[in-house]
């Protein structure tokens, strides 16, 4: 656009661009530099596997909605839909007509195998389904629901089985990371987030020169516009997605499991700010810390940093002190 104003696009027009930029303009471009194998492949994993989940999370949605329109009672019976309970309930028993029509032996064999074998909750269960009454008992909207519902289950059978997959190659692909100890043992990071956050830093040094390259890489880092006397200050729109979940998700556990990082939350709390600015703040000051690990090639050091907090005077160092 800076070299076209009117947005037209031709093949020739861009070769052309192009040539000028590595003809005139070669001091600010930096030379390509691929990750090592093991970054590359971590990368691809937890990408893909986070690609998986939100499809999941989509037809878990979908499942959610159709229940609700012909067959609420289910939302009790067969609880959380990403179980194989849950799923198995589905496939046999599709409908509340079918369901009424099971004996009351069958159900509660159904329950044993899969584990919900209280008798309290089983006895509660059978009572509710007898006294279930059919949101609709219209054939028409019913059959076409059951065919519904039996499309759905498949996908989310493959979703369990393929997201364990994944979570054993990542596993596997994270232990053998060179420098996996770097995020292992990293608060609230844990199986999930730290092959994440593995990945997210890599092993080219130079990728990140600094704290501020990768902030404003993950979109972490604010904008500021300044028009005449007018000044305002908004967060990055163009950014890597995976990249900035990734930092803000680890944040958000940080909380729970870090001192500073939970009196800094509720320090912000108590100021106004809004739950996800907090995270995106707090993830912006996680990643000056992390780089330095990272260069230094040193683990986190949650008690060496409580000390410096409290050495600095920071507000976060009352963390330091409590329990």
């Amino acid at each position: 656009m800076a070299f076209t104003p009117s947005g037209a696009k031709d093949d020739q027009p861009d070769a052309d661009v192009l040539l000028e930029l590595v003809r005139d303009h070669a001091a600010k471009l930096r030379p390509l530099e691929v990750q090592d194998p093991q970054t590359v492949k971590l990368t691809e994993l937890v990408q893909v596997r986070r690609d998986i989940v939100d499809r999941r999370t989509q037809t878990l949605n979908q499942t959610t909605s159709l229940w609700k329109t012909y067959y609420p009672q289910a939302l009790v019976l067969a609880g959380d839909l990403n179980t194989d309970l849950a799923l198995d309930f589905l496939s046999r028993w599709p409908d509340l007509i079918s369901l009424k029509a099971a004996p009351p032996a069958t159900l509660k064999r159904f329950y044993h195998q899969h584990n919900a074998r209280p008798a309290e909750v089983v006895a509660q269960r059978l009572a509710f389904i007898q006294q279930a009454e059919a949101l609709t008992r219209e054939e028409s909207r019913v059959s076409v629901a059951v065919l519904q519902v039996r499309h759905l289950v498949d996908p989310l059978r493959a979703f369990r089985k393929h997201i364990a997959l994944f979570d054993e190659e990542i596993k596997a692909a994270f232990r053998a990371h060179p420098e996996a100890a770097l995020y292992r043992d990293l608060p609230g990071a844990g199986p999930p987030l730290a092959p994440r956050l593995c990945a997210a830093f890599g092993t080219l040094r130079t990728t990140y020169p600094d704290p501020a390259s990768l902030q404003k890489n993950a979109g972490l880092a604010p904008v500021r516009v300044k028009n005449g006397h007018q000044l305002w200050t908004h967060w990055r729109w163009q950014a890597p997605k995976f990249l900035r979940q990734t930092f803000v998700e680890w944040a958000g556990q940080t909380v729970v499991y870090c001192p500073w990082a939970a009196h800094y939350y509720e320090r912000m709390k108590k100021k106004g700010k809004k739950h996800a600015a907090i995270l995106r703040a707090l993830a912006f000051k996680w990643i000056r810390v992390l780089w330095k690990c990272w260069q230094d090639r040193k683990p986190y050091n949650q008690a060496a940093y409580l000390k410096q907090l409290s050495h600095r005077k920071s507000p976060n160092a009352v963390a330091a002190t409590g329990p």
